[in-house]
């Protein structure tokens, strides 16, 4: 499908989820952003942005999931790169959001992880995130930008009803999960009334 971007649409990939952006590139029917990411001896990141950006809307790709770390230095370094690269703005896609459990103080001196992704993501110069299922709606109010949280409930519900099995079972694995694990059977009982749904948590 072609949208007929123009030349001041951009999209990068880091390396947590380089198949997702590939298959958004080719149902844009644009092409992927030219960048590098090396490493110096001493693990050091090194981004390259190896084509203008100047005046641009640019959207990188990056979940900080597994190496949570790592992901999150890589989006941190690639954001500081487009900013100073003078890109117009910087929206990142993020399908899953690293520390997202640590969104509040549960005892006493603890932080409060969620927030301080947040901060540094608004100071490294991200406009606008895109992410989906926060592990708990309020992690939106960390940002003082934009941010659009989508819901996999939907997509995920529909592929299960179409699958036709019988006596489903959805499993939240926290308490953080049990709101979209409730979502998730009532979206599939509307749809086969006829099946068993049931929601467990484990805590």
């Amino acid at each position: 499908m072609d949208y007929h971007l123009n030349d001041k649409f951009k999209i990068f990939s880091l390396n947590s989820n380089q198949a997702l952006t590939e298959e958004i590139v080719k149902h844009l029917g644009c092409e992927l952003g030219r960048s590098s990411v090396k490493r110096f001896s001493d693990g050091e990141i090194q981004i390259s942005i190896e084509e203008s950006v100047r005046g641009c809307e640019v959207y990188v790709v990056q979940s900080t999931s597994y190496p949570g770390n790592e992901n999150i230095m890589e989006l941190l370094i690639m954001v500081d790169a487009l900013k100073r690269a003078s890109a117009k703005r910087i929206n990142v896609v993020m399908p899953y959001y690293g520390y997202a459990r640590q969104d509040r103080k549960a005892r006493s001196r603890e932080p409060i992880t969620a927030k301080l992704i947040a901060n540094l993501l608004e100071t490294a110069g991200v406009t606008r995130v895109i992410t989906m299922d926060l592990h708990a709606p309020q992690i939106q109010g960390f940002f003082d930008m934009p941010v659009d949280q989508l819901q996999g409930v939907p997509i995920l519900s529909d592929y299960f009803a179409n699958k036709g099995l019988q006596d489903i079972v959805v499993v939240a694995p926290d308490n953080g999960g049990v709101v979209r694990a409730r979502k998730m059977a009532e979206a599939s009982m509307r749809q086969l009334p006829s099946l068993t749904n049931a929601v467990q948590s484990q805590t």
